[in-house]
This record gives C-alpha cells, sequence and structure tokens, in this order.
C-alpha cells in the first residue's frame, strides 16, 4: 500500500507569513534599541537587561491566559489577531519615545500582544498539521519568522546609512510591516472547526493542570532550565557596540543570527519528526555552550560572529522543537493551554536570566556574563541526561 504523502497546510503557510512580516517590523526596533537606550538616552546596561527581561517575560507570562481562553471560547483566531494588532500598534510608541520610561511601556505593550498571540498561534498549528508532519510545519512556521527576524535589521541598516543614524525614523517605518501582517492574518485565514462547538469549563484550574500529565510538566521542566541557560539577543548587540563596530552596521548582528536561524529551523523541524527529541535537544544545549564560550573570549570580530553563528544554529535546533514536544505531550483539547502554562514558566525565568545576565555585565563584564550562560546550559544538560526521555 502506497503512503499517502503529507503536504503542511496552508494555514500554517499564512501564520509564517504573517509572523514573518511581524518580526521584520519588530526586528528593525529591535536591533537598534540598544544603541538608542544607551547611546541616544544614557541608559546602562543593567537597565537594558532589566527592560529585556521584564518585557519577554510579559510576554511568556500572558501567553497562560491567552492559551487557555483560546480552549474555553474554541476560537483561537480572534485572540491571534487581538495580539498582532497590539503590537503593531507599540511601534507607534518606539518611534514616540524620548526617554526610558516610554521605550519600556512601549516594548511592554508589544510583548503583551506577542503574548497573546503566542499560544493560540501554535495551538492553531498543532489544529492543522497532522502529527506526522507537526515538526516539519513548526520548522516552516519558525523559519519565515527568522526570515523576518533577519530582513528587519538588515532593512535598519540600510535605512541607517540613507538616514544618516536617524533611529527614530526608522521606527516611523517599522509599523508598515506590522499593519500588513495583521491585514493578512483577518482575510487570509480559515479557522478550522473544532470538534465540539459548546463551550467548556474554564480551563485555568487544578483538574485541567492534572489532566496536562507528568510527559508534558517534564518537557516545561526542561524548557525552564533551557530558558535560564538562555539570556536575551540585545546582549549580542551590546557585545557588539562595545567591540567599536560603526552604529549603521551593529543591526548586522542581528541579520546573521536570524539568518542562520532561519536556514536552520525547518531542516532541524524536519529531522525533530524522525529522530530522538530529547538527544536533538541535547545536541542544541551543547552547540549553545560553544556559542556562550567563544563569546565569553571573543577579542576579534572573527570570534565574535562565530559565536553569533553558533547560537543562531542552537535557536535553529531547539526552538521548534520544544514547541513540538509540547503538542505532542499535551490533551487534545487542552492545548492552548498546555503551551500558556509553558510560556508562564519560561517567562518568569526569562526574566530572572536576563537580570542576571545584565547584573553580571555590570559589574563583571561580558566574558563573565556568557561563561555564566555556559553553565547554566551545562546544567541543563545533565539534567536531560539524567532523566530518561518520555515516549
Amino acid at each position: 500500500m502506497i503512503k499517502k504523502k503529507l503536504h503542511i497546510p496552508r494555514g500554517v503557510w499564512v501564520l509564517g507569513f504573517v509572523s514573518l512580516l511581524m518580526d521584520t517590523s519588530s526586528e528593525m526596533i529591535y536591533a537598534l534599541l540598544p544603541l538608542f537606550l544607551i547611546g541616544s538616552l544614557g541608559t546602562s546596561v543593567f537597565v537594558v537587561g532589566l527592560i529585556e527581561g521584564v518585557a519577554e517575560g510579559t510576554a511568556q507570562l500572558v501567553k497562560l491566559f491567552s492559551g487557555a481562553l483560546s480552549d474555553w471560547f474554541r476560537r483561537r483566531k480572534e485572540l491571534a489577531v487581538c495580539g498582532y494588532g497590539l503590537s503593531a500598534l507599540s511601534k507607534i510608541l518606539f518611534a514616540l519615545a524620548s526617554t526610558a520610561g516610554v521605550v519600556f511601556i512601549a516594548r511592554i505593550i508589544d510583548r503583551v500582544g506577542k503574548g497573546i498571540r503566542g499560544a493560540p498561534r501554535d495551538a492553531l498549528v498543532t489544529d492543522m498539521t497532522p502529527v506526522e508532519i507537526r515538526g516539519a510545519a513548526f520548522g516552516l512556521r519558525q523559519a519565515l519568522d527568522t526570515v523576518g527576524a533577519f530582513l528587519g535589521p538588515l532593512i535598519a541598516v540600510a535605512l541607517m546609512l540613507a538616514w544618516t543614524d536617524q533611529l527614530q525614523s526608522i521606527f516611523w517605518v517599522a509599523a508598515i510591516p506590522g499593519v500588513l501582517a495583521v491585514t493578512l492574518l483577518f482575510f487570509g485565514l480559515d479557522e478550522p472547526r473544532q470538534q465540539s462547538a459548546s463551550k467548556r469549563s474554564h480551563p485555568i484550574r487544578w483538574k485541567s493542570i492534572r489532566q496536562l500529565g507528568r510527559d508534558y510538566w517534564w518537557v516545561v521542566f526542561i524548557g525552564i532550565a533551557f530558558t535560564l541557560a538562555r539570556f536575551s539577543e540585545a546582549f549580542l548587540v551590546i557585545l557588539a557596540m562595545q567591540t567599536g563596530i560603526r552604529p549603521a552596521f551593529i543591526p548586522l548582528v542581528m541579520v546573521i543570527m536570524s539568518f542562520v536561524y532561519a536556514i536552520t529551523a525547518y531542516p532541524f523541524g524536519k529531522l525533530s519528526d524522525r529522530l530522538s527529541h530529547g538527544k536533538l535537544l541535547a545536541f542544541g544545549l551543547l552547540v549553545l555552550i560553544s556559542a556562550d564560550i567563544v563569546l565569553a573570549t571573543s577579542s576579534e570580530l572573527v570570534f565574535l560572529f562565530m559565536g553569533i553563528v553558533l547560537w543562531g544554529i542552537h535557536m535553529g535546533m531547539t526552538e521548534g522543537l520544544l514547541s513540538v514536544m509540547i503538542s505532542r505531550t499535551a490533551p487534545e483539547d487542552l492545548r492552548g493551554t498546555a503551551f500558556g502554562f509553558f510560556g508562564l514558566l519560561r517567562g518568569l525565568m526569562t526574566i530572572l536570566a536576563s537580570i542576571i545576565a545584565g547584573t553580571l555585565w555590570e559589574y563583571s563584564g561580558a566574558m563573565t556574563t556568557f561563561l555564566a550562560g555556559a553553565v547554566f546550559a551545562c546544567l541543563a544538560l545533565v539534567i536531560l541526561i539524567v532523566r530518561p526521555e518520555t515516549k
């Protein structure tokens, strides 16, 4: 009997291009934000780390409620549109910002938008995709998302050169792809019909937590340990600033990292459909450890960019993989909630990781910061090796 070849659904492609547009919008700003905060507003590295940690952590915290609501109402698209819409609107605040406080507010609004859309979007990918090709589907969405992550900084470099470092003018341009992302999602995606149209009891309760199961919580635990080892990419930009690179070319750091991330996410996503998830995640941690060591000891540009390339590879190997592991261990009617709880706990670790990184950088410098990241990654690797992989 000839096995029918499965194709990635159209809706996954739509979500991928929506992510591409929004990441183009966001990364045009984020690639320049450390430069804007430190160079234009006189903010310290510790404050940058605090802003990044709280903002990214907020996004993960909000995922808990958005994922649960998407399970409760069985409508995921509306929440995703709301989230993308908030992120698009936040770009105006970045363009108007004249203090670090306004930047912080804009960052929070943007990340709240990300948190609202994240869990429903991942649950939509799971709903639309056969289990046999979910690794490929998450890898494709992540790859398209990451194409935007290197297009954004690339556009920022071009505009910095053309407009003589006019940062806030670039922030205004960044709003355009954000609006296009919301428009594409609203008109281009048809949400799959759920098996039951009736509203169910609220999923944020102890009974629902127990139904998530032991295998799910083990994946969450591994994800938490992994997140503590990987702080914000803003520290890669700050490291580049300290090497004396011309400000207009600093966004190339994110271009290179995101390009490597984009070209590796889909192949490793497909690989995760055939190989052990635990072993693939362990290899990703080894690459992260290597990246941290290279960055900690980088005194020349060639080693800086070598570490950035390794960082991008580990992102491609692991970010989509963690989503696949959550999707395969969560009950069908609690997928949004499962992604939400995962985001909640990762969010707490994101805040902690960025505060630790910012503090270490402020008092001990870049080397200590990246070596600490390597130590945390080693601890996560030990945990992964000691606990046998679940089926």
